[in-house]
């Protein structure tokens, strides 16, 4: 892409009511607009970010072997009264249309997963399952705060999966965990995996947290036994071996919960077993956030001078600008940019007619993963220079060379 062709662009003013360093560098950055508190547009380059994310999710889910869905935002009061959430989920967002008839907009999915695969499962035969979908969600929250990491709308992947017994859903269970560790991983986040309140169902369910000082949660962690607590599972200052507790703040991008029965009784979502007995299906639910992954990336990657983005996640990989001024800087800046286009590398051309001041300020904060010059001073030894974001060190790099290095 041609930056020039960019209708959004970077901005030195920091934006009002905006204390979380997300939510600066990635409006400052020109990745997503501030459309009201808690609700953000996704510009081009953003959405492209926020895209990434999804498919290594999506990479991830296909291979657990669940089925990707996409079920509606706007759901029906009946479903809500039948779990008691209707009253009882205080971010529910509650509307009324023609008629008078009642609506909620989608805060999770329980709601309508549960009576669809009720449709479908009958017998034995037919677990196990697991659906997926990615959807935005709404959440009525009282404060919404710390740019991407808390909102009102926000990009969800939910999945649900379907057991006949506790031992499969335990199985399956764990084998998301192991996903999501792999998921976390790929953009480039060192998450924990926290024990946190199970309620009622089981003894603990599991969220996956990002230490940052900017983090709105608390985790108590043992350096001894290895574990990683929620504050409200805490019991005492030490753990049960005794070794006293370190706290850190920290992000929450995901959790993973057994429902078992709460949501398949609510509905008498029963199948037919070996005996031709029915009995209750058992499920859980895994949740991440692509919006809150994109926040917390931003939140931990970054320097005083903008976004450092892991590769995988990048916009664009490579990030070419011509300093010129002469005409052949120009035109191996044009070969170069369509060289790569051709083989594959994506890259954002800077051939916007500014200082070389100002484009290499813009390219430090898009952040993205390598920096390529071109200028009369390159040229004088037929090379350009090859500068990574996460890095210091700049290479000069033969014109004939480069387009082979970036393809590896």
């Amino acid at each position: 892409m041609r930056q020039s062709a960019l209708f959004s662009h970077t901005t030195k003013e920091l934006p009002k009511d905006e204390p979380s360093i997300n939510a600066q560098l990635l409006i400052r950055a020109g990745y997503v607009d501030k459309l009201m508190a808690g609700v953000y547009t996704y510009l081009p380059l953003g959405l492209r970010v926020l895209n990434n994310v999804k498919n290594i999710i999506r990479k991830e889910m296909n291979d657990l072997g669940a089925q990707e869905i996409l079920m509606p935002a706007l759901t029906p009061k009946e479903n809500w009264e039948k779990t008691g959430r209707w009253s009882g989920l205080d971010v529910l967002f509650r509307l009324k249309g023609v008629g008078d008839k009642e609506y909620a907009l989608g805060a999770t999915h329980e709601e309508v997963v549960t009576p669809l695969l009720q449709n479908y499962v009958k017998s034995y035969k037919d677990l196990p399952q697991a659906v997926y979908q990615i959807q935005d969600k709404f959440r009525n929250e009282a404060r919404a705060k710390s740019g991407l990491l808390r909102g009102r709308e926000f990009s969800m992947k939910d999945l649900y999966s379907f057991h006949a017994d506790e031992a499969d859903l335990d199985q399956y269970y764990e084998k998301a965990k192991d996903a999501y560790v792999r998921i976390f991983e790929a953009c480039g986040l060192d998450a924990k995996i926290v024990e946190a309140s199970g309620g009622t169902f089981s003894k603990y369910s599991h969220e996956f947290q990002v230490f940052t000082e900017s983090g709105e949660d608390l985790v108590y962690s043992c350096a001894k036994c290895g574990i990683y607590r929620n504050k409200e599972i805490i019991d005492g200052e030490a753990c049960e071996c005794g070794q006293k507790w370190e706290v850190n703040k920290a992000i929450e991008v995901g959790n993973i919960f057994k429902l078992k029965t709460k949501y398949s009784a609510a509905f008498d979502f029963k199948y037919t077993n070996e005996e031709g007995k029915e009995s209750d299906v058992q499920m859980g639910c895994y949740g991440i956030g692509p919006s809150r992954i994109v926040g917390a990336i931003a939140e931990i990657h970054h320097d005083e001078s903008g976004l450092i983005w892991p590769e995988v996640v990048a916009p664009f990989k490579v990030h070419i600008m011509n300093l010129g001024p002469d005409a052949e800087a120009k035109n191996v800046a044009e070969r170069l940019y369509k060289n790569l286009n051709k083989s594959g590398v994506e890259v954002l051309f800077d051939d916007r007619d500014l200082s070389a001041g100002v484009k290499l300020k813009d390219s430090d904060l898009i952040g993205l993963p390598i920096r390529i010059v071109v200028s009369s001073k390159t040229l004088a030894t037929n090379a350009v220079e090859l500068k990574r974001r996460d890095s210091d060190d700049i290479e000069m790099v033969d014109i004939e060379k480069i387009v082979a290095q970036l393809t590896k």
